[in-house]
């Protein structure tokens, strides 16, 4: 299985309501500034993760996967990557899957 992105105009009840329906762990909000980056790791859970504000791109051995507000990303578990914040920051909601 690989990183899927779902466009979309998610906020964040969207997002909330998504995590419930879905039976997602309780979700965490979290913001980056601009062109800030996560190295590589990974998760030993699946992470669904909305991003509301700005943007983000995802780095995996598949090929980058960018997210704008509102899109949605389903990360696997076990899936190394890595992330670089857009130019204007980011804010995002995630959770791990069910």
């Amino acid at each position: 299985m690989r990183a899927a992105r779902t466009p979309g105009e998610a906020g964040r009840d969207e997002a909330l309501d998504a995590f419930a329906r879905e039976g997602c762990s309780e979700p965490r909000s979290w913001g980056n500034g601009p062109d800030d980056t996560y190295g590589r790791h990974d998760h030993a859970r699946a992470k669904v993760l909305f991003c509301l504000e700005g943007s983000i791109v995802f780095h995996t051995d598949e090929g980058d996967v960018a997210l704008v507000a509102g899109d949605r990303l389903d990360l696997p578990a076990g899936t190394p990557h890595s992330a670089t914040v857009g130019a204007s920051g980011c804010n995002c909601v995630e959770a791990w899957g069910s």
